[in-house]
């Protein structure tokens, strides 16, 4: 399931959780072994796995455990680049700047010379 701005909390909780499951399944890892390997109880890795609502420090303990440490990062980068910010602020090429005549020549393909 694709996650956007329109899926519900409940809803990323369990697919959240459902990956987490296929994850520590394809690593051949049983609920007791990540809960071991975490540091978390057995009854709060299925409760995760189930989509119930968890805390941010179990979930930086799972995927640690899993040896999924990038994925923390990709949570909130350390660096925003937002296109429209870059858009707006970024560096303009010279032309843009200077008016010169490529800019001028351009038109849309709907216009009419």
């Amino acid at each position: 399931m694709k996650i956007d701005t329109l899926t519900p909390q409940a809803a990323i909780l369990e697919e959240l959780g459902e990956r987490l499951a296929r994850v520590r399944k394809r690593q051949g890892m049983t609920q007791d072994a990540l809960a071991e390997a975490s540091g978390l109880g057995v009854a709060t890795v299925r409760r995760i796995e189930d989509g119930s609502d968890s805390q941010l420090g179990s979930w930086i303990k799972l995927l640690k455990a899993l040896g999924m440490e990038a994925s923390i990062d990709g949570l909130l980068p350390e660096i925003y680049a937002s296109p429209m910010a870059e858009a707006l602020g970024g560096k303009r090429s010279r032309s843009a700047r200077d008016g010169s005549e490529a800019d001028q020549a351009f038109r849309w393909g709907d216009e009419q010379s």
